[in-house]
């Protein structure tokens, strides 16, 4: 199952959308800690809404302590990050990888990508800084269940991934 790891995220209004969206897809969530907000923010509730408590979420209280886990699952890091080497649609994707994103603010520390097993972009227009980072998360998060076949089923059956028209 893919995962989506949100590093050490700024916004409580992106970090619920993103737990919503993972929610909705069936996609596991890693928090990587420190947040800028405490969990129990009503910013982060009220964007989440209901989906909170139908995600998968894991907090890992540092990057040291996420990297121990993700090793120790033989898991990818595939970060996406605006200066990626690769677009995210010529990245080829596996079923266990790990796609995370970086802080609203600054992205993510060095470590993280010297860890990175790969680091891939949204392509966008020249002269443009970024996307928000919950619609970059939900455009390579979707990307990578397309290519993987992840995404669930409408019939509530997921034991068959759904075939993408």
């Amino acid at each position: 199952m893919l995962r989506l790891a949100l590093y050490q995220p700024d916004i409580p209004q992106n970090a619920g959308t993103m737990i919503r969206m993972a929610a909705c897809l069936g996609v596991a969530v890693d928090i990587v800690e420190p947040a800028a907000f405490d969990v129990s923010d009503r910013h982060f509730r009220r964007s989440g809404m209901d989906y909170l408590e139908r995600a998968a979420v894991t907090r890992h209280d540092s990057f040291a302590a996420f990297e121990t886990w993700r090793r120790g699952a033989g898991r990818r890091l595939i970060l996406a990050e605006t200066d990626g080497a690769a677009s995210h649609v010529d990245f080829v994707f596996g079923p266990g990888d790990i796609v995370m994103v970086g802080r609203e603010s600054a992205g993510v520390a060095p470590e993280v990508y010297a860890a990175a097993d790969a680091v891939v972009h949204v392509p966008m227009r020249a002269g443009l800084r970024s996307l928000n980072v919950a619609l970059a998360a939900a455009m390579v998060m979707g990307e990578a269940l397309r290519q993987t076949g992840g995404y669930p089923r409408r019939d509530g059956t997921d034991d068959e991934p759904a075939p993408i028209r």
